[in-house]
Order: C-alpha cells, then structure tokens, then sequence
C-alpha cells in the first residue's frame, strides 16, 4: 500500500460516522474512572500521610538523640594531685 492509498483510506475513516458506543458501555466506563480517580487520590493522600509521618518522626528522633552532639567520654581525665 503506498502512501496515497494509505491517506485515501485514513480520509474515508475520518469522513464516516462516529463510531457509536452502547450507553450502558460509557456507564461503565464512567464508574470505573471515578474510582480509579478515587483510589488514586486516597494513595496519594496515604503517601503524603506516610511522609509527613516519617519526617515527625525523624524531627522528634533528632532533638531527643542530638546525633550532631559528640558522644561522652567513655574514660575520666586523670586528676592530678591527690
């Protein structure tokens, strides 16, 4: 099929009607892409949830561990003259 052929053809699918699609096929695909929508917001909602979670969490860990602080000194200096 050359290339005429081919855009004679796709002019002719173009031209025809538009296909025509059972109602109760479109009300199924309308209940199916409100709740793909809603499951998708919920699992961004839970994500988002889970992070802020997560960054509490090491928020709180850090002020009470203080890992930036240097560790105590396992051993006492000596003290002189006793």
């Amino acid at each position: 099929m050359n290339r005429t052929a081919r855009e004679a053809a796709v002019r002719r699918l173009l031209q025809e009607s538009p296909p025509r699609v059972p109602p109760e096929l479109y009300a199924d695909a309308v209940r199916r892409g409100e709740r793909m929508l809603r499951r998708r917001t919920a699992a961004r909602r839970l994500l988002w949830l889970l992070l802020l979670a997560a960054a509490v969490a090491f928020t709180v860990w850090a002020l009470t561990a203080r890992p930036w602080a240097p560790p105590p000194s396992e051993t006492t200096p000596p003290l002189p003259d006793w």
